[in-house]
């Protein structure tokens, strides 16, 4: 329970880093969701291939135990049996849905916390069901439920591992974003552009003055003597 709180704590941050890249980036009208790295799938592909095969030993592994036949108290065999088919629940209906959903979002932290939570549980219910089986079952019974108990305890603590990776990656992407924020808050405000606006009238032109074209007069006609009549 302790290093579920320690994930949960992490979580915790890491969404909030989370929620702080998207915002930044949908601002800067950037993708949200960077493309997954090669080595973060591989390692995802990797844990959930073991959980697969883990799986398919658990399944197998309780339907060969017989519980209805331990030499112990009905009340036992009653808790034992509805914990053994709650697992079997489980791997055959929600184990399936919450990978599919982190394959669809590899790095979602909440679709990887989902899973850890729920290998979690799965855990501590083989583990009771285990120890009923070491001490009421069979010796095949006990080594092929332990052996399945050592895988869980062995993919969630790689699992727990990732988150915390991912926790790391996110907070350092989280100190960029915010030293790029504490930057530009920080940088002189660019001056403001002088736009000059010249208001002043230029000079009216004095108005030219045409010159008036000089006009020679004709020499009067020479007046004609009427004769008297």
């Amino acid at each position: 329970m302790k290093h579920s709180r320690e994930i949960l704590s992490i979580l915790v941050g890491l969404m909030l880093a989370m929620l702080t890249s998207a915002v930044c980036a949908q601002d800067s009208g950037g993708p949200a969701t960077p493309p997954v790295a090669y080595q973060s799938m591989n390692e995802l592909n990797n844990i959930l291939g073991q959980l697969r095969q883990t799986s398919q030993n658990l399944q197998a592994d309780l339907s060969r135990t017989r519980i209805e036949r331990w030499k112990t108290d009905s009340g036992t065999r009653r808790q034992t049996q509805a914990n053994a088919e709650s697992i079997q629940r489980n791997l055959q209906s929600a184990l399936p849905e919450i990978v599919s959903q982190l394959n669809n979002a590899p790095e979602d932290v909440a679709a990887s916390f989902k899973l850890y939570r729920n290998l979690d549980a799965l855990y501590d219910v083989l583990g009771s069901v285990a120890e009923s089986a070491g001490a009421f079952g069979s010796k095949d019974e006990y080594q092929g439920l332990s052996n399945d108990l050592s895988s869980l305890e062995g993919l969630r603590r790689t699992l727990g591992e990732r988150i915390q990776n991912l926790a790391s990656s996110k907070e350092t992407e989280l100190a960029r974003l915010r030293g790029v924020v504490k930057a530009m808050q920080a940088a002189p405000p660019a001056p403001p552009k002088k736009t000059v606006v010249d208001d002043t009238e230029p000079p009216a032109k004095k108005p030219v003055k045409k010159k008036k074209p000089t006009t020679t007069t004709a020499n009067p006609p020479a007046q004609q003597n009427t004769p008297p009549q």
